[in-house]
């Protein structure tokens, strides 16, 4: 492990938060610390209020904002490489490793792809990100002009996102649709998750089978919705979670309350994309090739 340099979290007061003491608004708003945690952390100063310290006592009032300054903290090891696909004047296309996490989140921070591509790249935004578990191609915007064109076309379904996933068992048919709303579920630790729920958010992925393996087949995916851990919830709702799957269990619900979603242990990979260059309009087709694991074995 090794110490990142530290972090700001900067936030506005919600109205709901008027009246609610500094450590009482922070313990029910981000439940992975409780009051007595943050209390402690307005005891060392990390904590302040429209810039100046505060106590436990402090309450708030709607419009302040809240600075804590997290000290440096030790982020688990990952691999903290990845190769290029594409490059041009408004794109890049990079190749991420299974267990690198996109964003920051979770305690990663330094550790994850968009800190180690801003350091060749520093106005480099991710269009869409990938599960920490989850390796292949995710595709960067260099410029607000590419971020703009690119946004609108995530909104309006105008990508083409194909992955390869090994799952358990065998699917009777050699192609099928899964259609399961997804949307937040509770979970112990983290107050809730993303699983399969029926008054949850359309969501919809298109399966072909390539190839059978005893008591496990390696399946393409394609999505026409980017739900948050679509394909592991929805192939697990239709009965064939993903292989190693530490989280999601046959039915899409939460196998084990102690798995979070960041657990790795799967197989999963972000094969192609296809989109419209936002410059040019000309079709870019990208092909990220899988690991092994996921290579057809005739």
């Amino acid at each position: 492990m090794m110490k990142n340099s530290g972090y700001e979290y900067r936030e506005q007061v919600d109205v709901w938060g008027s009246g609610l003491t500094i450590p009482a608004y922070l313990a029910r708003k981000y439940t992975h610390s409780s009051e007595i945690v943050w209390r402690d952390r307005i005891g060392r100063g990390e904590i302040s209020q429209d810039g100046h310290q505060v106590n436990c006592d402090t309450v708030l009032k709607p419009g302040q904002y809240i600075l804590w300054r997290r000290p440096p903290w030790d982020e688990p090891d990952v691999p903290l490489t990845f190769s290029i696909i594409y490059e041009d004047d408004d794109l890049i296309v990079v190749s991420k490793p299974s267990g690198l996490p996109t964003m920051p989140g979770g305690g990663f921070f330094n550790h994850t792809l968009l800190s180690l591509v801003k350091k060749t790249w520093p106005d480099a935004t991710p269009m869409h990100r990938l599960g920490r578990g989850t390796s292949g191609a995710v595709l960067f915007a260099r410029n607000a002009r590419a971020r703009s064109i690119l946004g609108a076309v995530f909104r309006k379904n105008e990508i083409t996102k194909v992955y390869r996933a090994l799952a358990t068992g065998v699917p009777a048919a050699q192609k099928f649709s899964i259609a399961m709303p997804i949307g937040p579920v509770p979970h112990p630790k983290l107050g809730t998750v993303h699983s399969a729920c029926p008054s949850g958010k359309h969501a919809l992925s298109m399966v072909s089978v390539i190839e059978e393996r005893a008591d496990t087949s390696l399946l393409e995916v394609r999505i026409e919705t980017g739900r948050p851990h679509q394909i592991r919830i929805h192939l697990a709702f239709a009965g064939h979670p993903l292989v190693g799957d530490p989280l999601y269990a046959p039915g899409g619900t939460i196998l084990n309350p102690d798995a979070l979603p960041g657990d790795c242990g799967y197989l999963l990979h972000a094969e192609r994309l296809y989109f419209r260059h936002p410059a040019t309009q000309s079709d870019i087709r990208i092909w990220c090739p899988p690991p092994p694991e996921l290579e057809a074995l005739l």
